[in-house]
């Protein structure tokens, strides 16, 4: 087993989730098998329960892990199977280090921060390795170099690579080379100090990714070299893409990113094989088509929180030669001005999963938009309990319809709460969370999408349909598409006259990759383009 630890350094939010993905990428391309895992050094046991704004979305794992978005990137980049043990935060560390010490497990000692705290993080890093039996365990460090919270994790691997030796383990420091606008040019310094950082922790980098808004000369790069004790072939530069992050593995292999890797560690491969992954880029790039997708959400204004939404779309895009302009739309706005204004030049109008009830009233116009005006809709978690919302309204006459996570008191509960939550009192990881089967209904558009009769699908959610209504939903053309296998939960909906109106409970877009899009966007975006230029694609 090779081991490559991934730091970050200057500021945060540089992009060590897709390079440590980018990575991955390259070295599976080269026949390896590769696992990732991410250590977070907040206190929260997992980001369950942490708003969007502070944190971007919760990825869900196939056991029902609430993790990290950057477990995203690594399910989206590579082949990996990730579990729960592969994220790990502070909370969890000291959670697991507190319980032994209740247990006696410590035989009396007493409990530090090294050697117990390290000890159980070094654990993590050796259990994964197990799981996965991949050849190479790549591990980011989230956080800042410097940051007081970080420092249990990067002594922990520093005495790690000491365990291991330098012929099996290497360090990678992401750093950011900022470019100031009114001298002209780009400072090495903010790279050298937090290299210095490092190094008086014990933490010699083998190599320096270096994020830039402008290209590294060769001025620089020797400057950076020497100063910061790296090879000059090991000073990795690392621009901002043009056009999207997949371009990410193609720009580290031009600068042999994974060679170099390979060489540290011994590791004797052919190069990697990258022509799928150019096609992809090739269709990101210049695709045969074009097609506009309205995101109507609350949490607009911040990129990651519907990180994955966004990507699956780009993803039904590319499995069709057709590239994606997406809208993202203020649910709040459609209160205010009317759906009109924002959706009738769309090709497609998606609403994502979400909790609270700002925006619902605006999602549920958009939805009641899209139904009538026959405008491909596509819902996710929340997305699916607007439709059913909407429908119950303004097509079976149940005025003041509702969830009873928003209306508690509506008389037509159409939405609720499912019966093992009553109980539940504890927010984090309390959900239904984690893959569970879908049997699909023979003849509707979903079975003939998914060409299979039951699929396993990642769930989030407190609240369901409420099957006292099922029977006038589906006098009325509201098809069950997708139900659990014992029939008492319904997973999907759609439309029957309608071209396509698909709503799931559960939340497609974390299964899907650029290579290996999900059949649900594949079929939305296709009727979205069909719907906005009239032909289907060729």
């Amino acid at each position: 087993m090779k081991y490559i630890f991934i730091t970050g350094g200057v500021v945060s939010s540089l992009g060590k989730g897709l390079t440590a993905a980018s990575l991955g990428t390259l070295l599976e391309n080269r026949g390896l098998k590769v696992a990732l895992q991410k250590f977070d050094p907040y206190l929260n046991v997992d980001p369950g329960t942490m708003s969007p704004f502070q944190h971007g979305e919760v990825y869900v794992l196939d056991d029902g892990a609430e993790t990290d978005l950057d477990l995203g990137h690594y399910e989206r980049f590579t082949n990996t199977n990730l579990t729960r043990f592969n994220n790990l935060t502070s909370g969890q560390v000291y959670q697991t280090v507190l319980n032994n010490e209740r247990e006696g497990k410590y035989l009396g000692k007493t409990v530090q921060v090294i050697p117990h705290v390290t000890d159980e993080i070094q654990n993590r890093i050796q259990k994964v390795a197990e799981l996965s039996d991949a050849d190479v365990l790549i591990t980011e460090i989230g956080g800042t170099t410097g940051d007081i919270e970080g420092l249990p994790f990067l002594e922990a691997i520093r005495e790690f690579y000491l365990d291991v030796g330098p012929e099996n383990a290497m360090f990678i420091h992401v750093t950011y080379v900022p470019f100031i606008k009114a001298a002209g040019e780009l400072k090495t310094k903010p790279t050298q100090q937090s290299v210095a950082k490092l190094r008086e922790i014990g933490i010699a980098p083998h190599v320096l990714v270096c994020r830039c808004e402008y290209p590294l000369d060769k001025e620089l790069r020797r400057k950076i070299s020497l100063f910061c004790n790296v090879p000059y072939e090991a000073v990795i530069e690392e621009k901002d893409v043009d056009h999207s992050i997949y371009e990410v593995p193609l720009m580290l292999e031009r600068e042999r990113l994974d060679e170099i890797v390979c060489k540290s560690l011994r590791l004797e491969t052919a190069p990697a094989n990258m022509v799928e992954w150019q096609e992809i880029i090739r269709k990101l790039i210049a695709p045969q088509h074009r097609v506009r997708i309205g995101v109507v959400g609350k949490y607009i204004e911040l990129q990651d929180a519907y990180k994955s939404v966004y990507e699956a779309i780009i993803h039904g895009g590319v499995a069709h030669d057709c590239g994606v302009v997406i809208e993202r739309i203020d649910a709040e706005v459609i209160e205010k001005d009317g759906p009109e204004k924002t959706l009738a030049k769309l090709g497609g109008v998606l609403v994502p999963g979400g909790f609270g009830e700002r925006g619902t009233e605006g999602k549920i116009l958009a939805a009641k938009y899209a139904r009538e005006n026959g405008i491909p809709y596509f819902g996710l978690c929340l997305g699916m309990q607007i439709a059913c919302i909407e429908f119950a309204r303004n097509a079976l006459g149940m005025e003041g319809a509702h969830s009873t996570e928003f209306a508690p008191d509506t008389k037509y509960p159409v939405i609720c709460l499912m019966d093992e939550q009553h109980q539940v009192t504890k927010k984090g990881g309390t959900m239904r969370l984690g893959a569970q089967p879908c049997k699909l209904m023979a003849g509707t558009q979903a079975a003939e999408l998914y060409g299979a009769t039951e699929v396993m699908e990642r769930h989030r959610h407190r609240f369901e349909f409420n099957t006292n209504y099922r029977e006038q939903f589906e006098e009325r053309g509201f098809l069950f598409a997708g139900t659990s296998p014992d029939n008492d939960l319904m997973e999907l909906i759609e439309l029957r006259d309608h071209p396509f109106y698909m709503a799931a409970q559960f939340h497609p877009e974390f299964k899907s990759k650029p290579n290996k899009p999900h059949p649900l966007f594949k079929g939305f975006i296709a009727a979205a383009h069909q719907s906005q230029h009239g032909v289907p694609f060729k």
